[in-house]
């Protein structure tokens, strides 16, 4: 399979993955507080990316682990797991995921101020126009907002920054490492959020299944994601992100009978054609460049 299919499939898979992770934590947090499902999840991620590392001959030790971009990325992971759990735990699943697909044109706009990439007046108002279609979902203001969506945008605003961090960190660090740090910020995000709620509970055996999927659907869409961006060019498979908010909504509608709104559809709808918009647009600058 050439890299020009194999990357888009991965990238697909991926968010497929990330979605049924979505759905069975969202499941979890009903009965469970959102601290100890994070803290399980942790535990769980970090386990099954340790044994990846040692199977692979990975040292869990890396002189970079406390540079500081992996010291950002850190801070921004585990404000980015708490906004986007405490998300899918008050909100719809549909709309918290179509709040996060707007990462992208965040990371578009962070790359400018960190990075300074030049971004023309067209893609900055597609990245504006895209946050309009942040405002729909959210409707501040109107009868239908509701508060806790706001987890959601500190969610993507903590995944972007990540996203921006991991950009910066060293190439040297493997992926299985920073699976490990990344599941241990899971665990540290989980120690903060139930040492205010409290209420810890023994899982019961259905629930413990649903941490065994949710870890195992987890650590797939993340190799998955991996292998995607290894697999041809970032500009063709990018763009397959979005079918993500597809899977989310279908699960909402299957699974928590959750039936998004003419503006939830339609912000959402605004939010990947801006993202599709951007990256189409940084192709062709790339390939004038």
């Amino acid at each position: 399979m050439g890299n020009t299919i194999r990357g888009p499939i991965l990238m697909v898979l991926a968010m497929l993955g990330f979605a049924f992770e979505d759905m069975f934590v969202k499941k979890l947090t009903v009965n469970l507080p959102v601290g100890e499902v994070l803290i399980l999840f942790g535990l769980a991620g970090m386990l099954v990316f340790f044994v990846i590392a040692r199977l692979g001959g990975v040292s869990i030790r890396h002189p970079a682990a406390t540079s500081r971009p992996m010291l950002a990325r850190a801070g921004c992971e585990i404000t980015g797991r708490l906004g986007y759990t405490l998300a899918l735990a008050f909100t719809p699943l549909s709309s918290a995921s179509a709040i996060l697909q707007a990462a992208p044109l965040v990371v578009a706009a962070g790359a400018v101020v960190f990075f300074g990439e030049k971004v023309g007046p067209r893609r900055w108002s597609a990245i504006a126009i895209g946050f309009v279609g942040v405002l729909l979902i959210l409707r501040p203001g109107l009868d239908g907002f509701t508060p806790a969506s706001l987890f959601a945008v500190v969610g993507m605003l903590g995944f972007a920054g990540r996203d921006l961090a991991t950009r910066a960190a060293p190439v040297s660090m493997p992926n299985a490492l920073l699976g490990i740090y990344g599941f241990l910020m899971l665990f540290i995000a989980g120690l903060i959020a139930l040492s205010f709620s409290g209420g810890a509970a023994m899982p019961t055996l259905a629930q413990w299944g649903w941490f065994a999927l949710a870890t195992g659907f987890g650590v797939f869409g993340y190799n998955a994601l991996t292998m995607a961006m290894r697999s041809g060019e970032i500009a063709v498979v990018a763009p397959f992100r979005y079918t993500r908010l597809v899977f989310a909504m279908v699960l909402g509608m299957v699974v928590f009978a959750e039936r998004p709104d003419t503006l939830t559809l339609l912000g959402s709808a605004i939010i990947v054609g801006s993202g599709l918009y951007t990256v189409v647009r940084s192709r062709k600058r790339a390939a004038i460049g």
